[in-house]
């Protein structure tokens, strides 16, 4: 289940976030796990939350999210909230390759709350993405 925080930046996009971690953090029996770029969470979340900044794993562009994600998931059953704060950072702002990849994550986490932050004006989604603003 895809949910996406849409504004543009400085809009709190990245506070609500945080806000739904610790309060998944608080009433999940899974594993929470937050996906960023530069690791600027990391004194700003809950470490029950699993953080992991792609820079590490030389993550570039949405086809290498994408198979990090699906492999993240494959290794690991318990993963029931996935958060990704800063989507067009990973995708070098191309925000097709960012809807391309957002579908294909949506189609793999059906039993898992994918929750997405988004630095655009909800205007300039595309039509495929609309559905999944929150």
């Amino acid at each position: 289940m895809l949910k996406l925080i849409v504004g543009t930046k400085g809009s709190g996009k990245t506070k609500t976030m945080i806000d739904m971690i610790d309060k998944a953090v608080k009433t999940t029996s899974g594993n929470i796990v937050v996906i960023e770029k530069c690791m600027k969470l990391t004194t700003e979340i809950n470490h029950s939350a699993r953080l992991v900044d792609v820079d590490e794993y030389g993550i570039v562009g949405a086809d290498m999210l994408y198979g990090f994600v699906a492999g993240m998931l494959a290794g690991n059953y318990d993963i029931t909230e996935l958060f990704l704060d800063g989507i067009l950072r990973i995708t070098d702002h191309d925000m097709a390759a960012a809807a391309k990849v957002l579908n294909a994550i949506d189609k793999i986490t059906s039993n898992i709350e994918v929750v997405v932050t988004v630095s655009a004006d909800a205007a300039d989604l595309p039509e495929d993405l609309k559905k999944f603003v929150i």
